[in-house]
């Protein structure tokens, strides 16, 4: 078999795994875009996705109230303000020292509270849709609702990595494939 035959044959077996798995794929790829293309702005969406951090009185821990009270602040807030049926059981806790703010981030339907670290005065009570965003766009999504401790996200990312980096080379010879066949049959003048 000649050069540009092989050259050829390597071609269409690219082109159809290249198509199958984007066909198999599809709708992993289109949840992993939007996602992703979502969590990019999630910062520059004026609170819809990401509830934007407030600032507190000082930034001096020293003049901060003990966690424990602060997270009692939170708890009741999240239960009077929102809804008492929600659990207040905690994602995380993230203190933003240079903000004078405290976050207190729980499972239940993703809300966040903000507070004041010095006062406890309530900066922010919000819904963080980014961290149900995070889980569709890395599959631990289908973890939380099936009770798995990560076997699924970790399949998933495997899959989807592996994809990726089949449909980059696959595209790019796919790309690069005709012109270098071209080139090898122009005749040398």
């Amino acid at each position: 078999m000649g050069k540009r035959k092989k050259q050829a044959k390597i071609l269409r077996v690219f082109r159809k795994v290249h198509r199958t798995t984007g066909a198999f794929l599809f709708v992993f790829f289109f949840f992993i875009s939007v996602s992703g293309l979502l969590l990019g702005w999630k910062k520059n969406t004026a609170g819809m996705i990401l509830p934007e951090s407030q600032k507190g009185t000082s930034t001096d821990l020293r003049d901060w109230l003990p966690v424990d009270s602060l997270h009692t602040i939170a708890c009741n807030t999240l239960h009077n303000a929102v809804s008492p049926q929600l659990s207040l059981e905690l994602d995380r806790i993230d203190m933003r020292k240079d903000k004078g703010m405290v976050k207190f981030v729980f499972v239940d339907e993703y809300y966040e509270v903000q507070l004041d670290g010095t006062t406890g005065d309530v900066l922010s009570i919000g819904q963080r849709r980014s961290d149900f965003l995070e889980k569709v766009h890395d599959g631990s999504i289908l973890d939380r609702y099936l009770g798995t401790s990560g076997q699924i996200k970790l399949v998933y990312t495997t899959v989807m990595g592996t994809s990726l980096l089949l449909f980059t080379i696959t595209g790019f010879w796919l790309w690069y494939g005709p012109k270098r066949m071209r080139k090898a049959k122009k005749p040398i003048s």
